[in-house]
């Protein structure tokens, strides 16, 4: 249950407002001005959607549309006036807002951000994504990792971006820090639908934790991108569910209390636990070993996958973008 999408707020409960984004197209400082303005004035939406909500969540690409231009004069940076921005909707409308940025890197390629500022204008979380979506994105890897915060009611929060959810590694560090909810905002199109689907419900199944995630929607002309928020409960339940609808708020009630219970009480696929104490039963405190090959091989910098030197794409070339030159950096 949800308590119908939050209109029955629970003592223990945390209302999330997924916000399926109009996708626009933004190319000119002022189309990015322009775009910042109608974020600003979908934050205030959503408290007047629903006054018991405590935290919307807007798409990846929600400010820069679909075009992956890396223009300088329209990207971000932490200290400007977008961020400015986001930071006084949410003070103003006193709810928390999970934003989306292109970031300006003075190294290279520009960083794809992700940002969670509290109800009293505060950053709280800043997340660079891990695994850009190759080879049709040209941002620069993260290089920070992934932040797990207190949020809004005291939920557990974490915040990863569209392709990252692919990786079950990403859902896994996430709740190995304690993440209790896991955003996935996103910019995807209709030939992601189910996989989309199947990864948000794994993730969520697997570690015992909530998944809220959210496309951009609509079309801008060249892409379509779907809508779809979804909200999973930690038993993999779809709890709610989106349309296709732009700008359309999909809301719910997810219960961190009740994660807590099941990471405590659980037996049977308490599979975070059970990762590292394999047949407890036989053996006192299960085998706590480390069995995976490809977990040590990237530790040592060996990993090589069979099929390694049969992959064909290896840079964005195949999408426009020159072969990269230098190497990557780690983390700055």
């Amino acid at each position: 249950m949800n308590g119908l999408g939050g209109l029955n707020k629970s003592p223990h409960g945390v209302v999330v407002g997924l916000v399926q984004l109009q996708l626009p197209v933004v190319n000119t400082p002022a189309h990015l001005a322009a775009q910042t303005e109608k974020i600003c004035w979908m934050v205030g939406k959503a408290r007047r959607n629903m006054a018991g909500m405590d935290l919307v969540v807007f798409p990846e690409y929600s400010l820069h549309g679909l075009s992956m231009d890396t223009n300088p004069e329209i990207m971000c940076s932490m200290d400007g006036p977008e961020v400015a921005a986001f930071k006084q909707a949410c003070r103003e409308h006193k709810i928390w807002g999970c934003f989306s940025i292109m970031e300006f890197n003075p190294k290279g390629n520009p960083y794809n951000s992700g940002l969670i500022i509290d109800d009293q204008g505060e950053l709280q979380l800043y997340y660079r994504k891990l695994h850009p979506w190759v080879p049709v994105e040209p941002w620069e890897p993260g290089n920070i990792g992934i932040p797990v915060i207190t949020g809004p009611r005291g939920v557990r929060l974490a915040l990863i971006i569209c392709h990252d959810g692919m990786f079950p590694e990403m859902a896994r560090e996430c709740a190995y820090k304690g993440a209790e909810l896991m955003l996935r905002t996103a910019g995807y199109t209709a030939p992601i639908r189910h996989s989309w689907r199947i990864t948000n419900q794994a993730n969520a199944f697997q570690n015992l934790m909530v998944t809220a995630s959210v496309c951009m929607s609509g079309s801008d002309g060249s892409f379509d991108s779907m809508g779809e928020a979804m909200v999973v409960n930690f038993d993999g339940e779809v709890i709610a569910d989106g349309s296709h609808r732009p700008d359309e708020i999909i809301t719910c009630e997810v219960r961190p209390d009740l994660v807590r219970e099941a990471r405590k009480h659980w037996g049977v696929e308490n599979n975070p636990y059970q990762l590292y104490h394999r047949g407890y039963v036989a053996v006192k405190g299960g085998a706590q070993d480390c069995p995976y090959t490809f977990m040590h091989d990237m530790v040592s910098g060996a990993f090589k996958l069979p099929w390694e030197d049969e992959v064909v794409h290896i840079d964005g070339s195949s999408c426009g973008f020159a072969p990269p030159t230098r190497n990557y950096g780690g983390a700055q």
